[in-house]
Parts: C-alpha cells; sequence; structure tokens
C-alpha cells in the first residue's frame, strides 16, 4: 500500500518545484518539439528519429578571434552549465567541428542577412552558422527554446539533455521588433530592467523603449538639471515610491542590453506630459511658477512654455547628455497628448525640437502625433491609433515618413485581458492573445504598407503596474505573439498552430519564475 503516498509525495514535489522554479525529474527528461519554437522560423524542418544529446564532454566551438562570438558562447554556457553541471568549455575552431556545438561567423546563406542564421542539429553536433553576432544570438535563442525547459532551473537538475534533429534558416521580417516599459509611472530598477531584457531576447526581439519622463516621474540623472532626477523623480503615480536611474544605471541597462542584441531607445515625452520636470524647475514655466508633483493618472494638463527660449535649451542640454550616454540611433520625444498646447505652438515645438535631436547625431521617433508638425526625413512616426486608418499619417508616408506599428488596441499590454483582469486599463479595448496576434502590421494601416513599415512594437504603461510579476503578467504570453508578428513571414501565420506553439513555452515560464497569465486562448500542456 505504499504507491498512495508515493504518489502524494510526487504530487508535493512537483507542487514545490513549479512554486520554486526548479525543474522536476520529468521536465528535464522530456525532450522539446522541433515545432515548438516562437517566433515561428521562417523555415525549419524536423529530423525524425534524431537528436544530439548534451553531456559532461559537450564543448562550445567558436570562431576564432571573434569577442562577438565568444561572448554568445559564454552566455550559452553559463545557462547549460548552471542547470547541467557540466563544465561545457568553450574552444576556437577554424571550420565546423563534428561534435558539440559550434557558433560560427561563416557558412550562413547570404540571404539570411545580418540578423538571421542557419541551425543544424544532428545526432553528433549543433552548428549555427551566420553573418553577422546578431544572427548567432538569435540561433542561440532559438538553440535555447529547443533545450529541455529544465535549462532554464537555477540548480542543477538530473536530465537527460537532448536537443530535437533538424535544420532551420531564419532571419526577421522586420528591422525594428520592439517593446516599451513606462518607468515613469512607476520605476523600476536596473535589475528589473535587466530582467525584462532577457525575457524579450529569448523572443528575438531587438528594441527596448525606455519612457523615462512624465508627469509622475523623471528618470535620469541629468547633470547640468539636478533637481529633474532628485526632486522630479520622488513621486510615482498613487504616491508610490520613486527613484531614478544614475547616469552610470542608465549604461549600466544599456551595456546589458547590446550584449542580449537590444537597442535602448530611451524617450523624454514633450511638450506634454512633462510635470515632473515644470516641478523641478519653475523657470521653465511660462508664469514662472513651479506647480506641485503630481501622482495621479491623468494626461493633457501639462506642457513646456513653447515661447520660453530656455525651454530649448533645456531640451538641448538634456537630449544632448541622454545622446551621449546612448549608443542606438534614437531618441524618442514622445509628442503625444499635448492638449493643453495650442496646435499652431505643438507644431512650433516639435519643429524646434527635431534639428536638436539631429545636431546630437540621432533619429528623432516621436508617437505618431508628430506628423501634425513637419517630420523631418528621417523622422520616424510610433502609431499608437486604435483605427486601421489615420489621413494624417498616410500622407506623412507618402512624404517618406516611416513607421512603427503600435496600435493601442492590439499592442499596448497594459490592457486588461478581461474585464475582470485585476491589472490594466480598457481605454482601448481588451486585448487576449488571440487578438494580440491576429493582424498584420505590415498591412494594417490604410496608406502605410512595405517599406514605410519599419517594424512593431508593444508598449506596457504602468499606471496599475508596480512589480515585476506584473510586468511579466500582462506581458505573457502577449508579447511573444507581438514577437512573432515582427519576426516570422505573414505567410507562416496560423493562429491555430501558434496557441500550440505558445503553449509550449508555459512548462518553461514555471521554470523560469515567470509571473504569466494562463490565458484561456492558449493550448497550454497539461500542467502549465
Amino acid at each position: 500500500m505504499a504507491v498512495p503516498r508515493i504518489r502524494a509525495l510526487l504530487v508535493v514535489a512537483v507542487a514545490v518545484a513549479a512554486a520554486t522554479g526548479q525543474a522536476t525529474p520529468a521536465a528535464a527528461a522530456t525532450a522539446v518539439a522541433f515545432s515548438s519554437v516562437v517566433p515561428v522560423p521562417v523555415s525549419a524542418s524536423a529530423t525524425a528519429g534524431v537528436s544530439y544529446p548534451i553531456t559532461s564532454g559537450t564543448t562550445i566551438y567558436t570562431t576564432p578571434g571573434s569577442v562577438a562570438a565568444t561572448d554568445i558562447a559564454t552566455q550559452l554556457a553559463t545557462l547549460v552549465r548552471r542547470s547541467t553541471g557540466f563544465a561545457v568549455p568553450i574552444v576556437a575552431a577554424d571550420a565546423s567541428p563534428t561534435d558539440g556545438i559550434a557558433l560560427l561567423l561563416s557558412g550562413a546563406p547570404a540571404t539570411v542577412g545580418a540578423e538571421g542564421y542557419q541551425l543544424d542539429v544532428t545526432a553528433t553536433s549543433i552548428a549555427i552558422r551566420a553573418n553577422a553576432p546578431a544572427g548567432l544570438f538569435a540561433g542561440v535563442q532559438t538553440l535555447h527554446q529547443l533545450l529541455p525547459v529544465a535549462v532554464d532551473s537555477s540548480t542543477v537538475q538530473p536530465g537527460p539533455w537532448p536537443v530535437p534533429g533538424g535544420h532551420v534558416v531564419d532571419y526577421p521580417r522586420f528591422e525594428h521588433r520592439g517593446a516599451m516599459l513606462d518607468v515613469a509611472r512607476h520605476f523600476f530598477t536596473v535589475a528589473q530592467v535587466q530582467r525584462y531584457v532577457d525575457q524579450i531576447a529569448l523572443y528575438k526581439l531587438n528594441y527596448l523603449h525606455l519612457h523615462l519622463s512624465d508627469d509622475q516621474g523623471w528618470r535620469i540623472a541629468i547633470a547640468s538639471w539636478p533637481n529633474l532626477a532628485t526632486y522630479g523623480g520622488a513621486t510615482a503615480v498613487g504616491g508610490d515610491p520613486g527613484g531614478y536611474y544614475t547616469q552610470a544605471d542608465y549604461s549600466a541597462i544599456v551595456a546589458y542590453a547590446a550584449a542580449r542584441y537590444v537597442t535602448i531607445v530611451p524617450e523624454i515625452d514633450m511638450p506634454g506630459h512633462t510635470n515632473a520636470a515644470l516641478a523641478s524647475y519653475a523657470e521653465l514655466n511660462c508664469d514662472g511658477v513651479a506647480p506641485p508633483r503630481y501622482t495621479g493618472t491623468a494626461v493633457g494638463f501639462s506642457s513646456l512654455c513653447v515661447p520660453l527660449p530656455l525651454t530649448y535649451v533645456f531640451i538641448d542640454q538634456v537630449l544632448g547628455e541622454i545622446a551621449a550616454l546612448t549608443p542606438g540611433p534614437y531618441l524618442h520625444i514622445g509628442g503625444d497628448e499635448a492638449s493643453s498646447t495650442t496646435p499652431v505652438d505643438y507644431r512650433t515645438f516639435i519643429n524646434q525640437a527635431q534639428p536638436i535631436v539631429a545636431a546630437h547625431g540621432k533619429t528623432v521617433v516621436g508617437w505618431h502625433d508628430i506628423v501634425n508638425a513637419t517630420p523631418l526625413p528621417t523622422t520616424v512616426a510610433q502609431y499608437w491609433g486604435t483605427t486601421a486608418t489615420n489621413s494624417a499619417v498616410a500622407a506623412a508616408v507618402a512624404g517618406g515618413t516611416k513607421v512603427i506599428m503600435s496600435p493601442a488596441n492590439l499592442t499596448y499590454l497594459d490592457m486588461k485581458y478581461r474585464n475582470n483582469t485585476r491589472l490594466g486599463q480598457k481605454w482601448a479595448g481588451l486585448i487576449d492573445v488571440e487578438k494580440a496576434y491576429n493582424w498584420d502590421p505590415g498591412n494594417y494601416l490604410s496608406g502605410v504598407t512595405g517599406a514605410a513599415v519599419l517594424g512593431v512594437e508593444a508598449p506596457l504603461w504602468t499606471e496599475t503596474i508596480r512589480t515585476t510579476a506584473d510586468i511579466e503578467f500582462m506581458a505573457f504570453p502577449r508579447l511573444p505573439a507581438i514577437a512573432e508578428l515582427g519576426w516570422s513571414p505573414f505567410s507562416t501565420h496560423d493562429l491555430t498552430a501558434f496557441k500550440v506553439r505558445l503553449g509550449a513555452q508555459g512548462p518553461r515560464w514555471r521554470v523560469m519564475g515567470i509571473n504569466y497569465y494562463h490565458s484561456t486562448q492558449v493550448s497550454w500542456p497539461a500542467g502549465s
């Protein structure tokens, strides 16, 4: 009669493992289906009956002399060492080895470009070939998803460690595949942002847009205007604690993201959404009187003083300091919901702000409202509307403006899944997985198609978001849906198949400790 007790103990062990993010032996022993990768590759074919076993003798080989390839190999080795306990040495190799895991900056088809890769898994070896380090990194993310989910455990697991055999040729549809995190409504630490970087990188997103300023808080130290952070950064929505990044903190985020082939896009929202700045310096206000700091959630009530010469000294110095810390090509200047700025003043401001950004060597990005001014030829508009038509954006595109697609009713991760979702808002509608996935960024907005679409981005505003668990609950499982729209060719778009592939991520998220929403629209495997 010992069987019921054994079964009960196993149930307890599984529950403890799930709660602590540790894989059970059963999870460790389970091979991942070759067809489970998100985003779905351009081309993938499994080799029936073939797998490569990672063992204590597995070595990672890299292209000799490539610091980037070695760094990517080190990230992979760190992941595998932690959960397997294997040594996983890294060795330079001139040619494709016949054993182990090879990460090679040669041999990939030219058609995969700089971000694509070729992956081959045989019974004796794994080889990832790419034309550039970004492609090598992307290939490693696919390999990561093909490893048993227990590889993401924080402690050594018993194995075995099979990788399913097959062949992949893969590259992105869009150059811009982004997420946005609002750190102004609520502040998130460097470690919290870095955790989000890791999560988005696994799904081949390559931009993280940080909303660094708003009415409720200013989140980056500016040496020429120190009160912005120390005074304007001390508040958050609901009276919650504020906070800000020192310039060293911000640089740490930028470097961490860059190592994962994610580019940081900093946003200083203007001329509206500026109460934290106006409260910090009375002289930035038209009447010379600083308003009180703000912890509510209303929008559209604040504005920089457009006629004031000091306003442009201010944005030049602020943007100059941020540009110097930001190796990526973009500075985001916001430009949305400037309801307290007259249309004439709005156009005046945007038309003066854009050359300031350009003078610091950066490309302007703004919410699509900026097309109501005169966009520079290089300015990028980020569409956040809730309709599939916008004549002003279409006209700007006809003049050469490029667009990042972030329609609020499809991509805003702060929207509730259902009416009773404990977090989030509903002003743009409810968004569950099917809605987030079942649209085409390249053929959604009338007059904005083809080369005019740079890509897609999923913003997460944080009026109701306070913790990492909150971020994850709202981002997963919808963020991987947006990631697939950004990476995969639309010819692969299949909602039914996607639900199965997305569901296959659930066991991995449990091991990773990701607090995901268990959407009823996803085909989750038993126990996930």
